[in-house]
């Protein structure tokens, strides 16, 4: 059993520690809305704290899983913050997907306290932290990844280090790249296929089993035909994500035109009212266009 405390009951985090203290582990949570911490006791026991500090005293091990750069800042370094409270030598595991920049000045900020960091973004949605299937992608020393990978195996399908602090990060926005040329040439074969008076079913259940499958076929096409996009991550943190993806970029110099593309493909989703629909809701944005190109 480790002692851990949970910072961050979002969609992701609010199965997640219930998977830590379904393996028997020690959890106490904090959530800047207080009702759902108060919420997750209720539902899973363990223990809450009012702030990232009371939440995290005496933990072996702190894991986060906020919103974006200054979210994190604040969780961890802010007044109240986790680093002010957590004791010599626990580690924090940080699931939030930010810049390869913050990670790194947080890590370094932890180091000189005497703490342990990791960054460790996941993949697979909401379904995969509710199945405890997620892909967890770390950087930070192997001495601090090989403390906190028997852990995270409570929810990670698959979880591997990829090198020194900020590589998870850096990984994480090479699945979203990756997410987002897929969603948008799906899109557009099955508006294409609908358009051309074919019974998506059909067509999904033909091609899934050849070179064009994947698993945004294999568990969107379906809801995506429909017209209904509350099944996934949002496209407001998408576009967040996308962001993180392209400002790298240009540092590292490494041109991603479609990325670039999609990206306002789903500015375009959000001007239509579609921010808190899921990154497949890009088939919307071509509908519209359908129509009124017609």
């Amino acid at each position: 059993m480790t002692k851990i405390a949970f910072l961050g009951l979002g969609v992701m985090g609010y199965p997640m520690a219930a998977h830590l203290k379904a393996a028997g582990h020690d959890v106490t949570v904090y959530n800047r809305t207080t009702s759902k911490a108060e919420k997750w006791v209720a539902d899973h026991g363990g223990a809450l704290g009012k702030t990232p500090a009371e939440a995290v005293r005496d933990a072996d091990m702190v894991m986060t899983c906020v919103g974006n750069d200054d979210d994190l800042r604040m969780v961890c370094a802010g007044a109240d913050g986790a680093f002010s409270a957590m004791k010599s030598g626990a580690i924090l595991v940080d699931h939030t997907t930010v810049s390869a920049m913050v990670t790194r000045e947080l890590a370094a900020l932890a180091d000189g306290k005497g703490l342990g960091f990791v960054d460790a973004p996941i993949s697979g949605g909401q379904a995969g932290a509710e199945n405890g299937a997620l892909s967890i992608m770390c950087g930070g020393t192997q001495a601090h990844y090989d403390a906190v990978e028997p852990v995270l195996a409570a929810y990670g399908k698959i979880c591997r280090r990829l090198g020194e602090s900020g590589a998870g990060q850096l990984c994480k926005s090479a699945n979203q790249i990756a997410i987002a040329g897929v969603v948008q040439g799906l899109s557009e074969a099955l508006l294409f296929a609908e358009k051309a008076g074919l019974s998506i079913a059909d067509v999904v259940e033909v091609i899934s089993q050849g070179a064009a499958g994947s698993w945004q076929m294999s568990n969107r096409s379906e809801t995506m035909a429909k017209g209904e996009y509350a099944f996934g991550f949002a496209v407001d943190w998408m576009r967040k994500d996308l962001g993180i993806c392209l400002t790298t970029a240009d540092e590292i110099k490494a041109p991603l035109p479609l990325t670039a593309l999609v990206d306002q493909f789903y500015k375009d989703v959000q001007a239509l009212g579609g921010g808190r629909w899921d990154t497949s809701s890009l088939i919307a944005r071509l509908r519209k266009l359908s129509e009124n190109a017609g």
